[in-house]
């Protein structure tokens, strides 16, 4: 069936790095989504006033959320797809993250109300009367929201939609939810014991506990989460295969929206190449990632030398003094100025926001270990810039 509806209403599907294909993906979930929960809100609906189920009921009013999420989720991948403009030269395409918090918010509301109908159950509990078509309802619903949370998490991984992998993480919540309110009715049906309430209560709990995991999952790239690390360690792997890159430092990827990241990098090339032909390789590798992996990526060109077998000596000697303080620290940049009482070490060191040295001790430190080196004729000072690794680039 997904398949089916992707070839139907998807036109040139297997684009997905397309902006108007990854539109069309959100917009046939959102429509699948508004569809198949009105259909399941209106139906419990029924069920749940036939029964005098305030559990029933509260599943009912979960899917009507359910439904109104799929209209903001509609709404948010159809201005998040509008192209830049003066004012928003990045474009719009955070609009999908802020449509999710949105959804969110809208849950959290849901559930404080419906935990305040269930206790009021629990503290005035009524009969609930079981009847075979509450029972098919529930059934349908689990099968429906079963089938949902594939689909949407099918079309989430197609397109690389954190939107639409939450929503099918809350469709995969609602069987959860659903089967409890299924079986609250069948005890209720063969004990006489009326757990309707307790088990609103907990659906209401379900829905509370999902709204906050939403909030988190949508917040984080409006507050700037660390890039994915796989796609980190594939930048890097696909900078250093290019001819003459010796090595990568500094990245930052800022995510503007699904389909709208920008990045920059430092890499390093040999100070003795020739920098027309250094030039032209990172101008390859800038395009390269624009037109073959949607990423605007600006590259910082770091002359090094290699050829110096001192300066080379210096480094490995330097790389393996601060890997000893912490291996998740590294080097770069790194000169050697000789002079006639001193050497200065003048170099970059990258550290993580997990360290618990300052910047002061750690130069401090380094500095000290460095001295050890001394000898009556040759004394090393450093000269060290601290860096934070925004990306935790694989060293």
């Amino acid at each position: 069936m997904t398949n089916f509806l992707i070839k139907r209403f998807v036109k040139d599907f297997d684009n997905t790095k397309s902006a108007s294909v990854r539109t069309a993906y959100g917009n046939l979930a959102g429509v699948v989504g508004i569809v198949c929960n009105a259909f399941l809100c209106i139906s419990k609906l029924i069920a749940g006033t036939l029964s005098h189920s305030v559990s029933i009921t509260a599943d009912a009013v979960n899917n009507l959320s359910d439904a109104s999420s799929s209209v903001i989720t509609l709404i948010g991948f159809k201005l998040s797809a509008r192209p830049a403009d003066n004012e928003h030269p990045y474009g719009h395409a955070r609009i999908e993250y802020l449509a999710g918090l949105c959804v969110s918010v809208m849950i959290l509301a849901i559930g404080i109300e419906l935990a305040r109908t269930s206790i009021e159950k629990i503290m005035n509990p009524t009969d609930v009367a079981f009847s075979f078509v509450s029972f098919a309802v529930l059934i349908l619903s689990i099968a429906i929201k079963l089938w949902m949370s594939f689909f949407n998490r099918s079309l989430g991984k197609k397109i690389s939609s954190s939107t639409l992998e939450a929503t099918a993480a809350d469709s995969r919540n609602d069987v959860i939810t659903t089967s409890v309110v299924l079986i609250a009715a069948l005890i209720a049906f063969f004990t006489d014991k009326n757990l309707d309430g307790i088990m609103g209560l907990a659906v209401a709990i379900f829905i509370l506990y999902s709204g906050i995991g939403i909030i988190r999952e949508t917040m984080n790239p409006l507050l700037g989460a660390a890039p994915d690390e796989g796609l980190v360690h594939s930048v890097a792997q696909k900078i250093l295969s290019y001819p003459g890159v010796l090595g990568t430092h500094d990245l930052m990827v800022h995510d503007y929206g699904p389909g709208h990241r920008f990045a920059s990098v430092h890499v390093e090339m040999d100070a003795a190449s020739n920098v027309i032909a250094s030039h032209d390789i990172i101008d390859n590798i800038e395009r390269d990632f624009r037109e073959n992996d949607n990423l605007n990526l600006v590259i910082h060109y770091d002359p090094i030398l290699v050829g110096d077998a001192a300066t080379g000596t210096e480094r490995e000697k330097v790389k393996d003094i601060v890997h000893s303080i912490s291996p998740k620290l590294s080097i770069h940049d790194f000169r050697m100025v000789p002079g006639e009482t001193h050497t200065n070490l003048i170099f970059d060191v990258v550290t993580t926001h997990d360290l618990t040295l300052s910047p002061s001790d750690l130069k401090a430190e380094i500095q000290k270990r460095v001295s050890e080196y001394d000898t009556e004729t040759t004394k090393y000072y450093t000269v060290v810039t601290v860096d934070t690794d925004y990306a935790c680039l694989p060293k």
